[in-house]
């Protein structure tokens, strides 16, 4: 049996200051190719450390409302990854709370 290997690459184009102008990346296997993309957040977990380690980024051209908004559709993402991996339906629904108070808070029409 062979193992199957899928790669996710991420491109990130600096200017002279080192701050990210454009962001690209390519997932073959989900049709993506060389997408230009405005902000990113990637997380990965060291199991050795038992901490996160993080890679967040975002063009200095990316309109702060439409931050905002990324941000939301983050945590609720968050959320719904949470549930799927531990099944845990009361911590789920808080956190599904907070990002409505998130969201009205900040003023995003869903």
């Amino acid at each position: 049996m062979s193992n199957i290997t899928s790669k996710i690459e991420l491109t990130v184009e600096l200017d002279a200051n080192r701050v990210p102008e454009k962001l690209h990346w390519t997932a073959q296997d989900g049709g993506i190719s060389n997408e230009e993309a405005k902000a990113m957040m990637l997380a990965v977990w060291d199991s050795k450390t038992q901490e996160t380690l993080r890679i967040d980024l975002w063009t200095k051209d990316m309109p702060v409302d439409e931050m905002k908004v990324f941000f939301h559709q983050t945590l609720v993402a968050m959320s719904d990854t949470f549930n799927r991996a531990t099944q845990d339906e009361k911590m789920t629904a808080t956190m599904k709370d907070f990002c409505d108070y998130f969201a009205e808070k900040l003023e995003i029409k869903k």
